[in-house]
């Protein structure tokens, strides 16, 4: 064969070839994967958490392996914005206002999952960037051996009893960090009054986390008597952790308040595998998937047309009976978050 001909041949040749990714594997291969970038706390610590149970079924369903990354709200958006120009993760699920600092940053592509439909307003985005797979509020955590009762209030939080044995996830870092540091300000009635009164708790504080999810078991143990949580996450942990009970600080008005906390998802911007990340979205809707919510994950469906009547349910309904539930308006806090975040440092020297 003439040389010209021959190369030729191998150029068609390598042309005709499947392109190999960085790792050596196919891009078939790939295809059969999604990534999830996740905030914790659907995940079991034995492997009998919701997400647990969804991925598996999901992966036996498409035979699309589910790879997982979990860590504080905020490391997560910060991982996704670090990767940006090359997207690794296809799924983003994180809390408020997380959800909306990724959706203003770009990092969320429209896509409304199947049964988004039976989502309330509030529990998507306007836009279609973003749908709440798990319904959830925030709560704090005691332990029921060491106190004969949940405390009522913040200000019992300062007492001489909680010194070294309380402690709430870092603001900016942590989901239910900064919730901690939103229901102050909604309680307070300002956020001056709120940084003033985390000034002062700063004197029984143990210190820091990146995580929530780790504060439940220290207060199981006794290690803590008090930490900052979610219904969901306590909930589930609680099966588990005998000695875990769930209360919610009142407010000025001596009652009881919270406000929603969803695990809300959206597809990632450039997602590598875009296609699976839709599928893993319509599955995390899904009828099965969202009956199971209570059940296995110790929330809250978010469909309107799936009413679980499992005990967990039922405890959950009984659990949040009483509590007045406020509506934080997320676009302004997403707007000012690094303000806030700044100005708790400063206040506790955080």
């Amino acid at each position: 064969m003439p040389r010209n001909r021959a190369a030729l041949a191998v150029t068609l040749a390598l042309l005709a070839t499947p392109p190999l990714s960085a790792c050596g594997s196919s891009s078939a291969a790939d295809a059969k994967v999604v990534t999830v970038y996740s905030a914790d706390g659907l995940k079991g610590e034995n492997g009998d958490g919701w997400y647990d149970r969804v991925f598996k079924d999901f992966e036996k369903q498409t035979g699309v392996k589910v790879e997982y990354v979990e860590g504080g709200s905020g490391e997560m958006v910060q991982r996704a914005v670090r990767e940006k120009s090359n997207p690794q993760a296809d799924v983003l699920v994180t809390l408020p206002p997380f959800i909306q600092q990724a959706d203003s940053r770009g990092l969320l592509q429209k896509y409304a999952p199947r049964g988004s439909e039976q989502v309330g307003g509030a529990g998507k985005a306007a836009d279609g960037t973003w749908t709440s797979v798990v319904g959830n509020y925030f709560g704090f955590v005691y332990n029921k051996k060491e106190l004969k009762r949940a405390p009522r209030t913040w200000d019992e939080l300062l007492g001489r009893r909680y010194e070294n044995r309380l402690q709430y996830s870092t603001p900016g870092v942590a989901g239910d960090g900064t919730a901690a540091l939103v229901k102050a300000v909604h309680d307070f009635g300002g956020k001056e009054q709120a940084l003033a009164y985390l000034k002062r708790l700063q004197a029984n504080n143990v210190g820091p986390s990146a995580s929530t999810g780790k504060l439940a078991p220290k207060v199981d143990k006794g290690e803590l008597l008090v930490a900052n949580g979610d219904v969901q996450m306590n909930h589930a942990q609680s099966k588990d952790l005998p000695r875990l009970g769930i209360w919610f600080p009142a407010g000025e008005d001596g009652r009881p308040t919270t406000f929603a906390l969803p695990y809300a998802a959206g597809l990632v911007t450039g997602a590598p595998h875009g296609a699976n990340g839709r599928k893993l979205l319509d599955f995390l809707l899904s009828r099965r998937a969202q009956q199971q919510v209570s059940s296995i994950g110790g929330g809250f469906a978010t469909r309107r047309d799936v009413k679980a009547t499992d005990p967990d349910a039922v405890a959950l309904r009984g659990l949040m009976a009483g509590v007045d539930v406020f509506e934080p308006d997320w676009t302004d806090i997403e707007k000012h978050l690094t303000t806030y975040v700044e100005e708790w440092k400063n206040a506790t020297g955080g």
